[in-house]
């Protein structure tokens, strides 16, 4: 199993030290009591969008959403980043679960049913009991537990249907409050159904969560996997309307041998790229939350300006349900009139069709007048108060250790010889006795020596005559003369000139250069004595 880790090992500042997560949390769930909460409930934001959050909302990990069609591999994927089984499992080619899982870290294993779970206080899933026991008896939660506090939830759906509740409507519950959304395709069903396009398209909003897993993607070569990521890029372009390209990981997330080895390497590559993203969501769990906060607000202010305007145009005695009638069939001209009055971004109001909808079932004489302390309220808020706490959050980020997942497969990609790009480009060579330039000297002392070197050294001019026929950029040219001329002198001897041309290999061969020139690469004669020494 794999956890989040805090300060100190996961554990929070005690004593006299200061928690600054916690002062960060405090202050994210003192804001929203005082100066949201009261906007919502006045204008009843909690029937019409959503829940009210609670202190497991401000407090719980960081989550990830999983989201596929079935046998896209989303239970092997749970199971490739554990490095273990987990109770409950089953592989297989058919749709073999069709039930929200979470699968929680900790020191003991437990199955708790999806109706213990919601009563819970001290998890984030108490208000899930608003989607009624069709869906409760399809949740269920594979916990490891420390102590009282959950370090790790993955949530996903393991086959896509509807049964006795709205299932869109529980993924948008979800999309609101999860860290990271991640929706996975196999390479050779890239055809997205109906139903998964309604699910992807409950994301509306959270656009910038959403990350895509293409899986299996060592089973077709790579003509064909060109092709099948073009045809994924198009498919995803129709269903999620936004002008920024998803991010694509492109691998086989499981622990068998790959079936087609040509594209080894991206797929490592990509496999960092993922854990990397994974990793990093601790450390931006603080500003996700806060950003959540100001589009709700955002989105609070909206309803507001609606449900007082709702108000203000209904008469006081006669005519009332056909005025109703009259408003929801006229909401889209509201929206314009509300966009010009207030300023208001057409991105901040909600789905107008889903609107008329729930605006069917109440009566606008009951709604309230516009308040304009509670607006100004929540104004204040965004304004002002908000940037004082990016200060603290700034700070927790500072603080906080840059590696802290740990566990499962990502223990596995830290270090060791099987590490991503152990041995490889710059680091090729580190545990060897031998300088790893020497192979290739030889040839490319031939070189050297047409270049009429002056006391053993070679001028800048003529360096350069031979190393711009690599056809890299000046920029990169630079920086490589800049690691090879060890002593600083403007010239290059063979062994520099020798080290320059490996370092251009290894730029052309697709690897990064070294910021700094790494110990093994120094020349031998250019090493101190301590250094050889060692």
């Amino acid at each position: 199993m794999f956890s989040w880790l805090g300060k100190q090992g996961g554990g929070r500042e005690r004593g006299g030290g200061t928690d600054v997560v916690q002062t960060v949390t405090g202050g994210l769930r003192d804001l929203y009591l005082r100066k949201l909460l009261p906007l919502e409930e006045h204008y009843r934001f909690h029937d019409f969008h959503s829940p009210a959050l609670e202190e497991a909302d401000f407090e719980n990990k960081p989550m990830v959403l999983l989201v596929g069609q079935y046998s896209t591999g989303k239970t092997t994927f749970i199971r490739y980043l554990l490095e273990q089984d987990f109770p409950g499992m089953r592989i297989g080619p058919e749709p073999t679960t069709d039930s929200f899982i979470a699968v929680m870290y900790g020191d003991s294993e437990g199955n708790v049913p999806g109706n213990a779970l919601v009563v819970d206080p001290k998890k984030p899933f108490r208000k899930l009991s608003r989607f009624g026991n069709a869906f409760l008896n399809s949740v269920k939660a594979l916990a490891r537990f420390v102590g009282e506090i959950v370090l790790f939830s993955v949530l996903h759906k393991l086959h896509l249907r509807k049964g006795g509740y709205d299932f869109c409507q529980v993924l948008q519950w979800f999309a609101e409050r999860v860290d990271r959304i991640i929706l996975l395709f196999d390479a050779h069903k890239l055809d997205i159904s109906d139903e998964f396009s309604e699910a992807i398209k409950s994301f509306r909003g959270q656009d910038d969560k959403i990350r895509v897993v293409l899986n299996k993607a060592d089973q077709v070569d790579t003509q064909q996997l060109m092709r099948v990521y073009g045809a994924l890029m198009w498919s995803l372009g129709k269903v999620i309307n936004t002008p920024e390209v998803l991010r694509v990981y492109i691998g086989s997330f499981w622990s068998n041998p790959l079936r087609n080895t040509e594209n080894r390497r991206l797929f490592e590559a990509e496999a960092q790229d993922l854990f990397k993203d994974i990793q990093g969501l601790p450390q931006k769990a603080a500003v996700r939350k806060l950003n959540d906060l100001i589009k709700r607000a955002r989105l609070a202010k909206v309803h507001a300006y609606i449900i007082s305007y709702l108000k203000k145009e209904m008469p006081s005695v006669f005519g009332k349900e056909n005025k109703k009638k009259e408003l929801i069939s006229r909401l889209p001209e509201i929206y314009i009139q509300l966009q010009r009055e207030y300023h208001i971004s057409s991105g901040d109001f909600p789905e107008v069709k889903k609107m008329q909808e729930l605006l069917e079932n109440y009566d606008f004489t009951k709604f309230h007048s516009l308040k304009p302390k509670l607006i100004e309220a929540v104004d204040n808020m965004l304004a002002n108060k908000i940037a004082s706490l990016m200060n603290l959050i700034r700070q927790e980020e500072s603080n906080m250790p840059t590696e802290i997942v740990h566990g499962g497969a990502f223990d596995g990609t830290m270090a060791g010889p099987f590490g991503h790009g152990y041995g490889e480009g710059a680091k090729e060579g580190a545990d060897e006795e031998e300088w790893v330039v020497a192979k290739d000297k030889p040839a490319y002392d031939e070189i050297f020596y047409t270049l009429s070197p002056i006391n053993g050294k070679i001028s800048g001019i003529s360096a350069k005559k031979e190393m711009v026929t690599s056809k890299l950029p000046n920029s990169v040219l630079g920086k490589i003369w800049k690691l090879a001329d060890c002593d600083g002198d403007g010239m290059l001897d063979d062994e520099e000139f020798a080290l320059a041309k490996h370092l251009i290999k290894i730029k052309l061969d697709g690897y990064e250069l070294p910021g700094t020139l790494p110990s093994h690469l120094v020349p031998p004669s250019h090493r101190k004595p301590f250094q050889t020494a060692e």
